[in-house]
């Protein structure tokens, strides 16, 4: 393989690759890509979701410093995602970087898992939308009706594919908007619960603030374990910003840059939240404490009236808070609809994929087949689990993690490889190409193989099969389906798994300019 070197440029991959797959160059600028990055996260439901399992698994007041925990790991990979972009701007980032580094058929398998993982985390966004619109029109009756609210649920799903596949500039403007009411409302929740903490109206289960809150000392191995998993995958999708980089007006540097801003403001938004939570509803076991079982599917929900009251205002920010969830669920599933078209449209543009995946609207120059093509498995995928059991489908979101700590581990490994040579020509690059992405890396290996052994458990689920938990069966299964989905197609993609589509690291003479995909074929 030849080596590249510091500083590499990128002949062909800013606004010529924009043009060469047909998308719209220049259309984002840093804001809208930390925007979709953020929207990404869903931060209203992944916090709403996640808090009540954090205090439940050992932690309790301790869920805060298991926040600051998970983006330590998560900032390392966000340098590598955002080193990796400066030398190659392409829109199927974790695959091409992946088959760049180590070969197509690994490629492949990483473009593989992280489609897995967007298709299954598109069901339970779905799920989402569907609920938390028939709370909003005070519907609450029928919130739980399986029929209802997967109907309502498809109708959002389809209706956000329509705005991804309309333009990439009004996908962005309405990521713009319902990005900006989730954190508003939640700011607004935060500061008020803290408030009334402090001015003692809270109630006897509230609490201090104390830094103790902040270090996880005194907590299990087993707790550890558990807590670290939830909390670092409340943070995956601020990567979406990578995966618009050949619209972006900067693709060199500004969806990098948006990548780190995103987790850096993540954090933050996760501490405000999480310790106003802790502050005001305390970890007991009854009540709105935060370690009543009958709270932790929906923590913000139950605290919402506590918060803010039963009179005319609370009852309209409690209806606000419902309206942040709603929004972090449809933002959530906008933004990953857009990465996930654009990981197939680049697989299919290197040949890894059939043509018709490659296909670009002339118009709204947006990838069409391949938006509609995710939106309908999602759709089929959603519904189908809904119908088979409620339980697999709980089980089907979870094992989403397995799929994200092998593209989170494999882009950080990718870092350090490709730019291994290059590591002692500087202590920036040293750490910040070599050292920091490979503890991300190394860290994101332990957690899988963690995950693996901790999902296995049969009570570790809502299934079972043949003994084993059902999250681990559906995660290591859903991975190594690609395996044979990539014998089917290897012949119809001989060129791609071959090599000669997507070579490792074409360096022509001199050495300071990487070309790659069909510019490198013609040399």
């Amino acid at each position: 393989m030849s080596e590249l070197v510091e500083d590499l440029a990128v002949t062909g991959h800013s606004d010529g690759a924009a043009r060469d797959k047909g998308l719209r160059g220049g259309a984002l600028g840093l804001v809208s890509n930390v925007v979709i990055g953020m929207s990404s996260t869903a931060p209203a439901y992944s916090i709403a979701a996640t808090l009540g399992l954090l205090v439940l698994a050992g932690t309790g007041v301790k869920a805060v410093a298991f926040i600051v925990v998970a983006f330590i790991p998560i900032v390392f990979v966000s340098f590598a995602f955002r080193e990796l972009n400066s030398v190659e701007q392409d829109c199927g980032t974790n695959f091409t970087w992946a088959a760049r580094a180590f070969g197509s058929r690994t490629g492949w398998m990483v473009g593989w898992a992280v489609t897995i993982a967007q298709l299954l985390v598109m069901t339970s966004q779905s799920a989402i939308t569907g609920r938390y619109t028939l709370l909003l029109f005070g519907l609450d009756s029928l919130a739980d009706n399986k029929v209802l609210t997967t109907a309502v649920g498809s109708v959002w799903l389809l209706g956000l594919c329509y705005l991804c596949y309309r333009g990439i500039e009004i996908s962005a403007k309405v990521q713009w908007c319902l990005l900006g009411i989730e954190l508003s409302i939640l700011a607004i929740f935060s500061v008020v619960a803290l408030v009334r903490v402090y001015s003692g109206t809270a109630g006897p289960q509230a609490l201090h603030v104390s830094w103790s809150w902040f270090w996880p000392s005194g907590i299990g191995l087993g707790a550890f374990v558990s807590a670290t998993l939830l909390a670092v995958f409340i943070y995956w999708g601020w990567e979406s910003s990578l995966s618009i980089n050949e619209e972006s007006a900067d693709p060199a540097h500004a969806p990098g840059k948006a990548a780190v801003l995103s987790t850096v403001l993540l954090v933050g938004n996760y501490l405000l939240i999480t310790i106003a939570a802790v502050a005001f509803a305390g970890v007991g076991e009854t009540g709105i404490g935060l370690g009543n079982k009958d709270n932790s599917e929906d923590v913000l929900a139950g605290l919402g009236h506590a918060v803010f009251g039963s009179g005319g205002w609370g009852q309209v920010f409690g209806a606000l808070l419902v309206i942040s969830v709603l929004t972090s669920g449809a933002a959530s599933s906008q933004a990953t609809i857009m990465p996930a078209a654009r990981t197939t449209l680049s697989m299919a543009w290197h040949g890894a994929l059939p043509k018709a995946f490659g296909r670009v609207h002339p118009v709204y120059r947006t990838p069409s087949v391949s938006t509609w093509a995710f939106g309908g498995v999602a759709l089929a995928l959603y519904i189908g689990l809904t119908v088979l059991s409620e339980n697999v489908l709980s089980d089907s979101v979870d094992a989403v993690g397995l799929a994200i700590a092998v593209e989170y581990g494999m882009t950080a490994l990718s870092c350090v490889w490709v730019f291994r040579r290059t590591l002692r020509s500087s202590w920036r690059n040293l750490w910040m190409r070599g050292v920091l992405p490979g503890l991300g890396a190394l860290f994101f290996g332990l957690v899988l193989v963690a995950a693996v052994v901790e999902y296995a458990q049969p009570d570790s689920g809502e299934t079972t099969v043949f003994g084993i938990g059902g999250v681990a069966v559906i995660g290591v299964a859903s991975i190594l389906i690609g395996v044979p989905l990539m014998a089917l197609i290897y012949r119809s993609c001989r060129d791609y798994f071959e090599g000669r589509a997507l070579p490792k690291g074409v360096v022509p003479p001199g050495g300071d300019t990487i070309e790659t995909g069909p510019a490198a074929l013609r040399r």
